[in-house]
């Protein structure tokens, strides 16, 4: 593993696995850990401060999500972004959005369009102090927020353990032409429609929102070339 300039301190209360598993999923969508990286395990359990078991299990999890490639007593690699993965979370995120938003807007919700314009003016404070991070943790709790008003806590963890390619590719595309200044005018037009009852308004919205990043594949990828799995690609 390559130094990441990110502390981690195991909490006991916790499980280590599933500590081990956030901590490198996280480094990975957030580009910190590029496609290619090699995560020795002996290096790993120097890292985290921990034995071969939870290392191990947290690696596996991270190849289910498409995260990582292991080579059986060999090594493992962070995989560059599979974008069979990504667009499947795509079409399911898409999916699900569409119906929800839908759901909430079928009559004016003025408290939560107030409380999604909120976030959007915090993450539009992110992008004028030029902290894509935090706008990044940002734009996952305007998401979270509708969810949680749908009350489908289960979707929310279900669409969040296959988006890990996608939100790759996603904060790939953040900081070119203007991706997050969109991002924040199409908050803002969900939440106008959430408050005030447009259905149809809020579902516009959020094809346009939810679509923008796999459009611009040819871009990415030739901007990218080393980040994103090649076109032809099939697993082993």
């Amino acid at each position: 593993m390559s130094a990441v300039d990110v502390p981690f301190r195991l909490d006991r209360a916790r499980n280590a696995t599933v500590q081990v598993f956030e901590h490198l999923r996280a480094q990975i969508v957030g580009l910190a850990l590029k496609p290619g990286t090699v995560l020795a395990r002996p290096a790993l359990c120097e890292y985290f401060q921990l034995s071969q078991s939870p290392i191990r299990e947290a690696l596996l999890r991270l190849e289910e999500e498409r995260l990582v490639d292991i080579y059986p007593q060999h090594q493992t690699r962070v995989r560059a972004i599979d974008l069979a993965a990504a667009r499947q979370a795509h079409f399911f995120r898409l999916s699900v959005e569409l119906e929800m938003v839908w759901v909430l807007a079928r009559a004016p919700r003025p408290e939560l369009g107030k409380q999604l314009l909120d976030l959007a003016a915090r993450q539009r404070g992110c992008l004028a102090a030029g902290d894509l991070e935090q706008f990044t943790r940002i734009d996952m709790d305007f998401h979270k927020c509708m969810y949680d008003a749908s009350e489908l806590p289960d979707l929310w963890a279900m669409m969040r353990s296959c988006s890990g390619n996608l939100d790759r590719l996603r904060r790939l595309h953040l900081p070119l032409n203007g991706k997050a200044l969109s991002i924040l005018q199409q908050h803002g037009r969900i939440a106008r429609c959430v408050a005030r009852g447009d259905a149809a308004g809020a579902q516009r919205a959020v094809r346009d929102h939810l679509s923008g990043t796999l459009q611009a594949l040819d871009v990415l990828r030739e901007r990218f070339p080393d980040m994103l799995l090649p076109a032809d690609y099939a697993p082993a």
